[in-house]
């Protein structure tokens, strides 16, 4: 990618975004406050999401911008914090429930009825999730679709949300304390992880190797990417398989076959 030392307007307007989404959040929370409220966890979870929005920032400004638009390695860099590290943490800051509880009533349970929706079982399934994120890497740099966003702005911005909203989707199916309607146990989040870490894996090899990727960046660059997403990316997941551990509750026994909805719609 060519070489950028300024922030532009569209870097400009994005972290704004991030910001703004940051101030929704705390505003959010603070509305919510004493419906179902615990102190401590609701402190940790406002950090998680704030840790997230300042990881997409950073992701988004100099040094990492530049570096990302002229050297592969950059981008790589680029791609592990706004699709691994900063979903996970906006994830963990439990979005969904804020939301919820600083909604009324009637508004809240028209929002649970979208989270108990068909399309939205069909998203929020593991291997839909799986397909976006993970599946996409295979479509990103085993054909030209890289190279076009090094010249091409629009898709260069478009990679950016795809990054961050296939990684959130992800770490809310695999391991977010907010209810998904299609979550099934945690063996069976455990298998799906475990198969995204193994094609991650595998294209991080393959990328390594030059074998069937196809980007246009010098070898040193590429291999060193390679490296970047392999390790980074081992990182990542193992974090993700810790909040799984952290955030399982066993299931309840009762009438009741979505408690996790139900739970969120009452916590008020």
């Amino acid at each position: 990618m060519p070489a950028h030392s300024d922030v532009g307007w569209d870097t400009v307007l994005a972290v704004a975004g991030v910001a703004g989404l940051a101030l929704a959040y705390l505003l959010m929370a603070h509305r919510g406050t004493g419906r179902a409220h615990r102190p401590t966890r609701d402190r940790w979870r406002t950090a998680f999401f704030l840790t997230g929005c300042a990881l997409v920032a950073v992701a988004l400004l100099p040094p990492i911008a530049p570096f990302a638009h002229e050297d592969f390695r950059g981008h790589m860099l680029q791609h592990l914090l706004l699709g691994m590290y900063a979903p996970l943490a906006l994830v963990l800051g439990a979005p969904i429930t804020v939301l919820l509880r600083a909604q009324p009533a009637q508004r809240a349970r028209d929002l649970t009825g979208v989270l108990r929706s068909k399309p939205m079982g069909v998203l929020a399934h593991p291997l839909t999730a799986l397909t976006l994120g993970t599946g996409s890497l295979v479509v990103l740099y085993c054909t030209p679709l890289y190279n076009a966003t090094a010249t091409r702005p629009a898709l260069h911005w478009l990679l950016h949300a795809h990054f961050v909203l296939s990684g959130c989707l992800f770490a809310w199916v695999i391991a977010g304390p907010d209810p998904a309607p299609s979550r099934p146990g945690v063996k069976a989040r455990l298998f799906v992880l475990g198969a995204a870490i193994a094609v991650h894996a595998a294209v991080a090899q393959l990328m390594y190797g030059g074998f069937l990727i196809d980007v246009h960046a010098p070898i040193a660059q590429v291999r060193g990417g390679a490296e970047i997403m392999y390790y980074g990316g081992d990182i990542a997941e193992l974090l993700l398989a810790a909040a799984l551990v952290a955030t399982w509750r066993p299931a309840r026994r009762g009438p009741s076959r979505r408690p996790g909805l139900e739970r969120v719609a009452s916590a008020r």
